[in-house]
């Protein structure tokens, strides 16, 4: 059972793969650090948006799973997009990709435009917190 409970009240508009807030009340905090589309050699794979997309947030799965976490508790999630105007176009694509690994249970999230990320190909980079019960 997760330690988080999600939060969307009906005088917000309507929360579409986010919630409006969480309320975290677990034992256990895990801080995931910023995932982009590195390979297990360290270098980016994918040239879409899409295909970055889910690399970064199998990344980001994997690495909350090893510190004995499932997407359900995930509480928040930062997505850092090189042209949000591209993220915002490709929303529904990217919204399956999460449904499909992660599942229907929204963190609170946000996307924040960046120049440029740390790998220099990266397009999107996702990082968060979780609440282990």
């Amino acid at each position: 059972m997760s330690g988080v409970e999600r939060v969307n009240p009906a005088e917000l508009s309507p929360p579409t793969g986010f919630s409006h807030a969480v309320v975290a009340s677990g034992s256990r905090v895990v801080f995931l650090a910023g995932q982009t589309a590195l390979d297990g050699d360290g270098i980016v794979v994918g040239d879409t948006l899409e295909e970055q997309f889910e690399r970064a947030l199998g990344n980001l799965l994997t690495a909350l799973a090893a510190a004995g976490g499932t997407p359900a508790d995930l509480a928040r999630v930062t997505v850092y997009a090189t042209d949000v105007a591209e993220y915002r176009a490709r929303a529904p694509r990217l919204g399956r990709i999460w449904q499909r690994l992660a599942g229907r249970d929204y963190p609170a999230m946000a996307v924040i435009g960046a120049v440029r990320l740390w790998d220099e190909r990266a397009l999107v980079e996702l990082d968060g917190f979780a609440v282990l019960p």
